[in-house]
């Protein structure tokens, strides 16, 4: 009996303390900074320092209520920064440790067993607001009220608490104020090529929107050798910078006919590959009506929207494929440190997408994401992390 109670009292690293975060209280509400109150950290948890944390289009598409979340929360999950304190559960993580942060997901049920932890049975539950096991809240407001996190990360925040599946250790060089978009956009655009499609060399494909999620997608399948690359976007900005990264044609699709451009580069049969990051359902529909015999599409966005279709003559007839694919099928702790190698060589060029802001600038920052002005926006947050360095580049 003296054991286990000696147990219970090391599974709680007091750690209760005030940090600022990113809240927003309703839907379609702006953030709000507040101070709030973290936790104590119990035995299998990691506090985290947030250096920097990139916006993704999920946490707008859930702060406007395209998807149902509850409110108030904390978004955030493209963080990284330094570990503070470990779990005495914790294995292989220490204090003073680099990390980009990911998603979570349980590591004992047989997806996770088969290297495939985003099908996690468990995936949603643990990465969308519900409460630890016992019912408690990771964040909560000064009066008690419970503030939902989200992908067990919420980066949009001074200090978070999350766990040892959430964190890719990276060595001491690596700038963490450029690589937490590597924990969700770049590694579903990244995953989505080499995981959901595994295209062959030289077969086609065409890239729905080049936002940080297609532009990932275009450098990787610039890198494992696809040809033709066609980005599709309503702006030529955009489209001039996927032709810097690697696309070989552009369609703007808004003053050009798609199936037109799209038979004159592949010869009148269509593409071997598609990927959709708009979540708009005409484009959804063009991306799989441009398909060769025996394509395959991935609507990767996270929308209200329907794709509508007719199974058999627009699938089977054609040997066709709808194929779903979540955060790439990608496992963060083996992807992240290939896609930051790859970004040491050259051939993964995202810093190109990015622009800083300071974290009081959050809705500024989305913003600029939403109106096109930004590709990835990126939130320092401890602006006193190497300071008198400039971000590392290409």
């Amino acid at each position: 009996m003296q054991t286990n109670t000696a147990a219970v009292k090391d599974a709680k690293v007091k750690n209760s303390m005030k940090v600022k975060a990113a809240v927003v209280n309703g839907v379609n509400e702006k953030y709000e900074m507040e101070e709030l109150t973290l936790s104590e950290l119990r035995a299998d948890e990691v506090l985290v320092k947030v250096v920097a944390t990139g916006i993704c289009h999920s946490d707008e598409a859930l702060r406007i209520g395209d998807a149902e979340y509850p409110m108030p929360a904390v978004f955030g999950h493209e963080g990284a920064g330094i570990i503070e304190k470990v779990g005495s559960a914790v294995k292989d993580l220490a204090v003073g440790d680099q990390v980009v942060m990911a998603y979570d997901y349980c590591g004992t049920c047989p997806s996770c067993r088969t290297g495939h932890p985003s099908s996690c049975k468990d995936w949603t539950p643990i990465n969308f607001g519900s409460p630890r096991s016992d019912g408690t809240y990771i964040f909560t407001k000064a009066d008690g009220t419970p503030v939902s996190n989200f992908f067990n990360q919420s980066s949009f925040s001074t200090y978070t608490i999350t766990y040892a599946n959430n964190l890719i250790k990276v060595d001491s060089e690596t700038d963490l104020r450029l690589v937490g978009p590597l924990g969700c956009g770049l590694l579903t655009g990244f995953g989505t090529i080499v995981n959901g499609l595994k295209p062959e060399t030289n077969s086609s494909i065409a890239i729905f929107g080049t936002g940080a999620v297609g532009l990932g997608a275009l450098m990787t399948a610039k890198i494992e050798g696809c040809s033709p690359i066609i980005a599709i976007d309503i702006h030529d900005s955009r489209l001039e910078r996927a032709k810097e990264l690697g696309a070989t044609h552009t369609i703007n699709s808004r003053v050009e006919n798609l199936e037109e451009r799209i038979a004159e580069i592949t010869g009148g049969i269509g593409v071997n590959y598609s990927i959709d990051t708009t979540g708009i359902s005409s484009v959804m529909k063009s991306s799989l009506d441009i398909l060769t015999i025996g394509g395959s599409t991935v609507p990767l966005a996270v929308t209200p929207n329907s794709l509508e279709f007719n199974p058999f003559t627009e699938l089977t007839l054609n040997n066709r494929k709808v194929v779903g694919v979540l955060m790439g099928d990608a496992v963060p702790q083996l992807a992240i440190p290939k896609l930051i190698q790859y970004h040491k060589e050259g051939k993964f060029p995202f810093d190109k997408l990015v622009k800083f802001y300071k974290f009081d600038e959050i809705n500024e920052a989305s913003e600029d994401s939403n109106s096109g002005k930004t590709i990835k926006p990126i939130l320092i947050i401890d602006e006193d992390y190497r300071k008198d360095e400039p971000v590392m580049e290409s």
